[in-house]
């Protein structure tokens, strides 16, 4: 009787055990799966600097949804081809960009699985001139193609 109480004892503890590590892996994948929605989306923001210091206009609007808007003083416009107009116009008047861009204070919040809002600050600097520094909120979409910008208020 002892060994079977023992063995029973032996099993329930194992059960425990093995519900445990169950528990930690399931919360890790969990946590590294938001995790990884943040990682996917800071690089694909990124990508969007490489193309700009490359002075690639293409690979900069690449992260945009072909619907992705954009605050200006007159409210919300539409169309990544209407972003890229603002940038012809603005930054890239000389099919290039002067000044070199990077970003940091990003904060990545997932709005569920398949949306975050992303805020940050953009800066532009070099070739002599003083740098120029603005904050900026971004929405983002999980898509087909991976995370894409739908919207962009910078």
């Amino acid at each position: 009787m002892r060994n079977e109480m023992l063995n029973i004892h032996s099993l329930a503890s194992s059960a425990v055990m093995v519900s445990a590590v169950f528990l930690f892996c399931t919360a890790a994948v969990i946590g590294q799966s938001k995790g990884d929605a943040k990682t996917e989306i800071i690089a694909e923001l990124n990508s969007t600097a490489d193309g700009w210091n490359a002075g690639e206009l293409a690979k900069y609007l690449a992260v945009y949804v072909p619907e992705a808007t954009e605050m200006t003083g007159e409210g919300p416009k539409g169309g990544v081809e209407h972003i890229e107009q603002t940038m012809r116009g603005g930054f890239w008047k000389t099919g290039r960009p002067l000044q070199q861009l990077r970003y940091e204070n990003l904060d990545v919040r997932m709005l569920g699985k398949n949306n975050a809002l992303v805020t940050g600050q953009y800066i532009l600097s070099g070739v002599g001139k003083p740098d120029r520094k603005g904050w900026f909120t971004t929405v983002w979409v999980k898509t087909n193609k991976g995370w894409r910008m739908m919207h962009d208020h910078s």
